[in-house]
Parts: C-alpha cells; sequence; structure tokens
C-alpha cells in the first residue's frame, strides 16, 4: 500500500499576513523564510494527524482487490475521485461506483459492494483516488490552524539544526490541538 500526491493544496489555511501578526513580525525581510515555516508546519500538523487541511488529491495504490473496508489514511475526505484496477495491458479499469460502499468525513473508508475485476499486477493494481480537506482555509477548525501557527513560531525562533547540547522537540500544546482531530483506530 502506497500514498501519492496528486494535486497539492491551492493555498495554505493560514495566510502569510496571519502568521506575522502571530509571530510580531512587522518588517517584509525575511516573507521567504517565514511562508517556509509556515509551509514546513502546515506539512507537520497534517503528517501528526493523519489530516488534510486544504483540498488536496491523493492516491491510494493497492496490491489487491479489498475483500473487506478500506480505510483511508487522511482525512477528513469530500470525494472519491476515481477506483480503477489495472489490467493486462497495464490500462486502468474504471470500478463502478455501484461496486463499492464510501463513507467520507473524518472517518473515510471504502467497502466493496460486488466483485471488482482482479488487477493483472501483483504489486499496485488497484488505485483510489481522492479528495481530502476542509472545504476552504474558512472551514479549517481554528485549533488546528493555531497548531500551524505555534510550530511555525517553533521554527522561526530555533532555526539551527539540534545537536548535542540543544536538541529540538514540537512543543506539546501542538499535539494537544491536533488530538480531538486524529482518527483512532482499535
Amino acid at each position: 500500500m502506497s500514498l501519492t500526491l496528486l494535486s497539492p493544496p491551492a493555498a495554505e489555511p493560514v495566510t502569510l499576513a496571519e502568521l506575522k501578526a502571530h509571530l510580531r513580525v512587522t518588517h517584509s525581510d525575511e516573507d521567504t523564510a517565514v511562508t517556509g515555516f509556515l509551509v514546513a508546519a502546515v506539512r507537520a500538523v497534517e503528517a501528526r494527524g493523519g489530516l488534510a487541511l486544504m483540498p488536496q488529491q491523493w492516491r491510494l495504490t493497492l496490491d489487491a482487490v479489498p475483500e473487506d473496508t478500506v480505510f483511508l489514511p487522511l482525512s477528513p475526505v469530500s470525494a472519491i475521485d476515481d477506483i480503477a484496477v489495472i489490467d493486462g495491458a497495464g490500462d486502468p479499469q474504471a470500478v463502478p461506483a455501484s461496486l463499492y460502499d464510501a463513507v467520507l468525513g473524518k472517518t473515510p473508508r471504502i467497502r466493496p459492494a460486488g466483485p471488482w475485476p482482479l488487477p493483472a499486477p501483483s504489486v499496485g493494481g488497484v488505485r483510489i483516488d481522492f479528495t481530502a480537506g476542509y472545504a476552504d482555509a474558512g472551514a479549517v477548525p481554528e485549533e488546528l490552524k493555531l497548531a500551524v501557527k505555534i510550530l511555525a513560531a517553533a521554527f522561526y525562533e530555533n532555526r539551527e539544526a539540534a545537536g548535542e547540547a540543544r536538541i529540538y522537540t514540537v512543543p506539546q500544546t501542538v499535539d494537544a490541538l491536533i488530538a480531538p482531530f486524529k482518527e483512532v483506530r482499535l
């Protein structure tokens, strides 16, 4: 199983101006660096929480047709864009929506509702394309935006690499803010 980003988000959930206000930075001398810290913080929050903050398209690749429920590794999911099985010629064959049930949102999952064609390759023969992320920056919960700002501020204040005398850790507040949105599976 692998996960591949097909289309990255067009914008970030926190603007440069919002982050600069949080950092109390009033000049534009470091806009490039602050933007880099912002993007890194967003990706780190997404990775720590199994989240997608802004709309983005992903592909989950499986080796075989699922026999039971497949939980998608990111949330929230707003759409299943395509499910395809790779045939003997290497071409994707669409799986009709009537052959699977999908649950979108915070706990996204797909369950086969009928027999799918069997993939020809033994590795990577099933592709599930989906759109994950909140509808826009206004829909992203404020707690997640705050986690991004706090983490970006930590990056801004601690620019040097960790060493023997200095070990970098993520502020505990970030994990506390992400926790309610993180999917826990038993």
